[in-house]
């Protein structure tokens, strides 16, 4: 008499399947949000960084475009919602004292610690500072300031 022989059991191999597979998609996950968030952050720095220099290039005084700048660019990032951990906005205001009738330009630097601890990654940075600098044109026929 011939015996039927009966198919493997495969209990089990789905969920053996799901612990080595699960684990690595998790981290491909969070290593796309946190390269996502990485390049969102740089974008948005840029901006802020264009709108600092912009701000400062329409001022007379070197005083009055630093505080101008600084304010545009924190509101900048506000408005885009970003949240730096930390951040830094320094103006190169050298442009507003050439003489009138003279191109010159006037630059911002913008630094923003973007926090990554949140994503829980093994192994991944707690924060990632960005930095973007800008430059803007000073109108060359320009009233100055006192």
């Amino acid at each position: 008499m011939s015996r039927v022989r009966s198919a493997p059991r495969d209990r089990g191999s789905a969920a053996l399947e799901a612990a080595i597979v699960l684990p690595s998609l998790l981290v491909f996950l969070c290593l796309a949000i946190a390269g996502g968030r990485l390049v969102m952050s740089g974008s948005k720095v840029d901006a802020a960084a264009q709108d600092a220099a912009r701000e400062a290039s329409i001022h007379r005084t070197a005083a009055a475009a630093q505080e101008a700048a600084r304010a545009a660019a924190t509101e900048s990032l506000a408005d885009q919602g970003i949240t730096c951990a930390s951040s830094s906005v320094t103006i190169n205001t050298s442009g507003l004292s050439v003489p009138i009738g003279q191109v010159a330009t006037v630059s911002a630097t913008v630094r923003c610690t973007v926090d990554l601890s949140d994503l829980l990654l093994p192994g991944a940075p707690g924060s990632r500072t960005m930095e973007s600098t800008a430059t803007s044109v000073v109108d060359q026929y320009r009233q100055k300031g006192d």
